[in-house]
């Protein structure tokens, strides 16, 4: 497949800021910039792979391990000060990514800056959080925050936080773990949808999915997380939740974690692409060919060798065409249905 023939993706879910800011390296953004054979993604890979931007994640390690509200593990939240420390270096790197790059990266806020930057050229990013555990409980910094760019949130990560509850990382299991949203959780999602934030429900749990459902007047958003009904992953979507998001006319975000596709769950990089695929054909089955699109885990997870990196995404559009999608199917997973959430969400 020729540069001239790739088909953009763009994608839901990225952890490349957290990859090159735990590298220690302090121009980190020049590794980017220039390539490296480090991690999944980075921009030459992208620009080989077709890869035309997506939600770059902004996620605070946890600090320790704890138990959870069901008395098992689970990984404790940083402070609100660690928190802010980590979000504020991993922030100003991905501005430090764009003014580096000199046009060919654009921090954008509206779905029409991201087709603008598609058009000419540039990766298209989205600054995203993944916890909120650097938001104060008033929601002051959460206004600092939009302000500077901010344009999906997600409420929780796989753990317990001041807003609610995450789903943690079992399988097999039901994602029905624990108690949802708390009363800050709530008034976070309110607070979200007057800024038109996208609300991010990827780790939250069963009922916390419920409470946004019930609170949220956006289409309901699931950035990088796959079909329950195939993964019995505690981190995938049931039959139910997948009814609700086509009801809102939201969106699924295929995760290409080997855990969150393999039936039987296991962290495997031998995955076949096709599992990718059937997810695909689950969702797009289940809630329509609109409403489906990737959000891969980048520097998240461990993925398919088939595809090993940013740069084998055309592997996965072809396997895509073997199965039967045709160009107007293909380009509405890889950019089109993404980019139309986001414009209904953020109404521009």
């Amino acid at each position: 497949m020729t540069s001239q023939a790739l088909v953009p993706v763009f994608d839901g879910h990225n952890d490349v800021l957290l990859r090159l800011w735990r590298s220690g390296n302090s121009n980190a953004e020049l590794e980017f910039l220039r390539g490296s054979d480090t991690g999944h993604l980075d921009l030459p890979r992208a620009r080989a792979g077709g890869f035309a931007g997506g939600l770059f994640a902004v996620y605070i390690p946890s600090s320790a391990d704890g138990i959870g509200s069901d008395g098992k593990p689970q990984a404790v939240p940083p402070s609100l000060e660690e928190a802010r420390g980590a979000a504020l270096e991993l922030i100003s790197l991905l501005i430090r990514l764009e003014r580096a790059a000199k046009g060919q990266i654009r921090l954008c806020r509206t779905a029409q800056e991201i087709r603008s930057a598609m058009k000419e050229g540039a990766l298209a990013a989205v600054f995203h959080i993944e916890g909120a555990e650097m938001i104060d409980l008033d929601l002051r910094m959460l206004d600092v925050l939009h302000q500077a760019g901010l344009r999906s949130l997600g409420p929780v990560w796989s753990r317990a936080n001041a807003f609610g509850y995450g789903v943690p990382f079992r399988y097999p299991s039901s994602p029905d773990i624990g108690p949802g949203l708390t009363d800050h959780g709530r008034e976070l999602i309110r607070a979200c949808n007057r800024l038109r934030i996208m609300v991010d429900l990827s780790h939250l749990n069963e009922q916390g999915f419920w409470d946004v459902a019930g609170l949220s007047d956006a289409p309901l958003v699931a950035s990088h997380s796959n079909a329950h009904g195939l993964t019995p992953h505690s981190r995938n979507l049931t039959d139910r939740q997948l009814d609700a998001i086509r009801e809102s006319d939201g969106f699924v975000g295929v995760n290409f974690g080997t855990i969150f596709l393999r039936p039987d769950g296991r962290k495997d990089p031998e995955t076949s692409l096709n599992e990718i695929v059937n997810h695909v054909d689950y969702l797009v089955e289940r809630i329509g060919i609109d409403r489906v699109g990737f959000g891969s885990d980048f520097d998240g997870t461990t993925i398919p060798n088939e595809m090993r990196d940013v740069s084998g995404l055309p592997a996965l559009v072809r396997a895509l065409e073997i199965r039967g999608y045709d160009r107007a199917a293909v380009h509405k997973i890889c950019y089109q249905n993404w980019i139309s959430v986001l414009e209904k969400t953020w109404g521009c």
